[in-house]
């Protein structure tokens, strides 16, 4: 396997000093192309393809990036702060997961941004720069491992790896509108990575094309091979899409319409997935919250998540205290206020936490089976602004961990897949199979893909054809409200609600018309006139608008126009009496 550190690179590629000067600068501009996802450019290549007949290497023709938690020989894994950076030694050999994707025929071209010491889940750094969502510039990526996932968003990489804790892969895939992948835990080794929460920490990937996510799969993943099945259960968790802030019909729809048209009706099951937890693991009970309001389905997930925050940040301490003690590094205010608040564990706390995973577990393997998806929400919230108060709200982080507890203290397996934009915002949807069921959901997910992207489109243009018929019927009531406005003799509040009625819908000759009638009545002419035309624009024998409008011009002066308008009217109603004798008064007077 090929792997150099970055003067090693230059030198093999016999680039003089000027050279290294000019490819740094380029550099530099190719960060900002690629959205800042990178710290550090290079590239590892694969060894050459095996002679024929022997096939060609599984990952041949992909380039890939990998979170900046990753051992590569001869760079210092730099775990998103600088001061570990510096009192760090360069990686002496290479993560086995990074050789085995190289061995496997792709390309590593860089190490990615993470949250400081992979502890947040916004993906902010401010030591390296905070990533740019490609599909939401103005939005935090979601993290920790936010630059994998918009190296893949921005198409710089086919793929790119990240660690998993409490959703370092599967937020930032939700917020980045990305696939992303955390197998199972243990399914995938994590030697060569910087420890976060060994309990939790799980290798995983982002990627675009749910193909090269399974050609990912095929060479990390352990065990032998199983014939592909389709699901017998896919398992609707209602409760846990109650949790989010995006409406329930956005997210379940394509995944229910997808799932009748592959695998049938009677595949489709629901859950509230808060009660069978509650009466699955017994030792959540010991644990709950005192925060607890007595919503069993609430605390249940809720428990869940302050579960991982225990573990997660005793652990941490664990890998990582002494080294905060001795150096002190400037860490975000944030990331430092979590990791300072290091809970007091006993032994036989330890126990409950441990028991808790294993009958959850137990619990969703027994749930699933062998053949069983669950649904849940990917996240709680559309991806939120930098800097968001919410960000440092202990709600905000305990309801999306409320979700991400679920794979991450069972172990399971879940997949992230993006559903496209939903008031500008990617939305996701996940699923997760039971623990070891890997290959099955990798399966599921390529086989469900295009379908669902189907589903989706046909939800898209159903819901345009809706949201016409909403605001159409918007506009009716706007211009009713102005119809009373103006009989009530109230015109300025006539143009207001006659003007709503516009914003719903300006293809109605009606609402121009009629608040050109209330503009006459205020003496506002030039409006009046303005609206009449758009009005006869959109209904040439609108014979109110051209006498609305033969009226607005007489005022205004245009004397012979109005006369036209008049005469008009009367050829498409010969019998109206207004137009006769406006017209005959106008001719008879500049005759």
């Amino acid at each position: 396997m090929a792997s150099s550190s970055a003067p090693n690179l230059w030198v093999l590629l016999g680039l003089s000093l000027a050279g290294i000067l000019l490819m740094t600068k380029k550099l530099k501009k190719a960060v900002k192309v690629d959205f800042g996802a990178f710290v550090e450019r290079f590239q590892i290549l694969p060894p050459p393809q095996p002679a024929p007949p022997k096939a060609p290497h599984p990952l041949t023709g992909l380039s890939f990036a990998v979170s900046d938690v990753f051992d590569i020989k001869g760079f210092v894994t730099g775990f998103g702060n600088p001061d570990w950076e510096r009192t760090h030694e360069v990686a002496s050999q290479t993560s086995p997961v990074v050789s085995a994707l190289v061995d496997g025929g792709a390309t590593c071209v860089g190490k990615t941004v993470v949250d400081e010491m992979s502890f947040g889940i916004s993906g902010e750094n401010r030591n390296y720069g905070t990533p740019t969502n490609p599909v939401a510039p103005a939005r935090i990526p979601g993290g920790s491992c936010s630059g994998a996932a918009v190296a893949v968003a921005a198409k710089a990489v086919d793929f790119s790896l990240g660690v998993d804790t409490v959703g370092g892969v599967r937020q930032p895939a939700g917020h980045c509108g990305v696939l992303g992948f955390r197998p199972s835990y243990g399914a995938v080794s994590h030697l060569g990575t910087i420890p976060i929460s060994t309990s939790f920490d799980t290798v995983g990937w982002f990627a675009m094309d749910p193909s090269v996510l399974h050609r990912v799969g095929q060479v990390l993943l352990q065990g032998s091979y199983a014939v592909q099945r389709n699901p017998r259960n896919v398992i609707i968790a209602d409760d846990c899409f109650q949790l989010s802030k995006v409406p329930v019909h956005r997210l379940t729809q394509a995944v229910i319409r997808s799932t009748e048209n592959l695998f049938g009706k009677q595949v489709l099951k629901h859950e509230i997935l808060g009660d069978y937890i509650a009466s699955r693991v017994p030792s959540l009970k010991a644990l709950d919250s005192s925060k607890s309001n007595g919503d069993v389905k609430f605390s249940s997930l809720r428990s869940l998540a302050n579960v991982m925050q225990l573990l997660r940040r005793h652990e941490f301490s664990h890998n990582h205290f002494e080294w905060i003690r001795s150096v002190k590094p400037a860490l975000d205010p944030l990331i430092s206020a979590q990791v300072q608040e290091i809970p007091e564990l006993a032994d036989k706390d330890i126990e409950n936490l441990t028991a808790v995973k294993n009958e959850l577990r137990s619990a969703l393997n027994v749930l699933l089976k062998d053949d069983g998806v669950l649904v849940i929400p990917t996240v709680c919230s559309p991806p939120l602004k930098p800097g968001s108060k919410e960000l440092s709200s202990e709600d905000y982080l305990m309801t999306e961990f409320s979700l991400t507890a679920l794979a991450s203290v069972s172990g399971c397996c879940q997949v992230v897949i993006p559903l496209g934009l939903y008031e500008n915002y990617p939305v996701s949807v996940s699923l997760m199979a039971k623990h070891g069921g890997d290959r099955f959901l990798l399966d599921t997910l390529r086989t469900m893909h295009a379908s669902l992207l189907h589903k989706l489109a046909d939800e898209a243009g159903r819901s345009k054809v809706s949201q016409g018929d909403s605001k159409e019927a918007a506009a009716e009531v706007a211009k009713e409200k102005g119809n009373a406005a103006f009989k009530a003799k109230n015109w300025q509040k006539a143009i207001g609600f006659y003007t709503d009625a516009i914003k719903q819908n300006s293809n109605t000759a009606t609402y121009f018309n009629n608040r050109a009638a209330a503009y006459l009545e205020l003496g506002s002419f030039i409006q009046a006139e303005a609206d009449c035309t758009k009005a006869i624009n959109l209904d040439k024998k609108n014979v109110k608008a051209y006498l609305r409008r033969g009226t607005a011009r007489e005022m205004l002066g245009f004397y012979k126009e109005a006369i036209e308008d008049f005469r008009y009217a009367l050829v498409l109603e010969p019998t109206n009496k207004r137009a006769a004798l406006s017209a005959d008064r106008l001719t008879k007077l500049f005759q």
